[in-house]
């Protein structure tokens, strides 16, 4: 993937498409940009490509998510290791990602979703171990999030799990996702930059996609603030039970035409 020259103008104009819907569905929830943006993209381009496109917007929308949420301070006081530990996950799965870039990391990943949410549809999303020792399951789900960020592209369902399981206000839940999300990113970047034999000019070219990202993340925020906590939980459960069906579908699709 020299550039954007390399993609005919149909699959240009779906790229734009892609990430106009995933910076709103970031900028609504708080999480999404990646979960929605990689597999569309993927299923008419490739992973690798489909990660490089997304990197620098996502980037950029968790950027914009943050700055637009509110105040750092008290998510920083009380999770501040959380950010540590994506960057030793993000480290580790994005070069397990370059070194077995064919293995099926988002079918994993969809079936621990689906195994969380039918906890959740049964009643056993209580944790008291968790909540009795958050630091070492904050570690456990933290490099977990990283790893899978790296693999899969998709670091939200381990954090989701590990904030509700807390039982964080959604104001919490948000920033701390969003401090996660860009430390993880922007380990995934570094890595690639340096080992990922990606060129400078590849990076460039995904810029207009950035400031897509950012306007659409925007109007996300201001939607999401118009809603109630419950409502907001509820959203989000429904959006990790489309994400765990969009990566089974991803995996059909690419099995299916490899």
């Amino acid at each position: 993937m020299p550039g954007f020259e390399s993609l005919s103008f149909g699959v240009l104009l779906w790229v734009f498409l892609v990430i106009a819907l995933a910076g709103g569905v970031q900028g609504a929830l708080g999480l999404g940009f990646p979960m929605v943006a990689t597999p569309l993209i993927a299923a008419v381009t490739d992973m690798r490509t489909a990660v490089i496109l997304v990197l620098l917007p996502c980037l950029a929308c968790v950027a914009t998510n943050i700055a637009r949420t509110g105040a750092l301070r008290p998510v920083l006081a009380q999770f501040w290791a959380m950010p540590l530990y994506m960057v030793a996950g993000a480290a580790a799965g994005t070069r397990i990602f370059i070194a077995y870039p064919q293995f099926p990391y988002t079918l994993l990943l969809a079936g621990m979703i689906l195994f969380y949410l039918n906890l959740e549809r049964i009643g056993k999303t209580e944790w008291p171990m968790l909540k009795a020792h958050p630091g070492l399951f904050g570690m456990l789900f933290g490099v977990l999030a990283g790893t899978v960020e790296g693999t899969a592209n998709i670091a939200a369902p381990p954090l989701v799990i590990y904030y509700l399981a807390l039982g964080v206000t959604p104001l919490t839940l948000v920033q701390g996702l969003n401090i996660c999300f860009l430390t993880g990113k922007a380990t995934q970047f570094a890595t690639f930059a340096s080992a990922g034999g990606v060129e400078t000019i590849q990076w460039l070219v995904t810029l207009p996609l950035a400031i897509v990202a950012c306007i659409t993340t925007v109007v996300g925020v201001n939607i999401r603030n118009r809603i109630d906590a419950a409502t907001y939980r509820s959203w989000l459960k429904r959006a990790l039970f489309v994400i765990a069906l969009a990566l089974l579908a991803q995996y059909a699709y690419l099995s299916a035409t490899s």
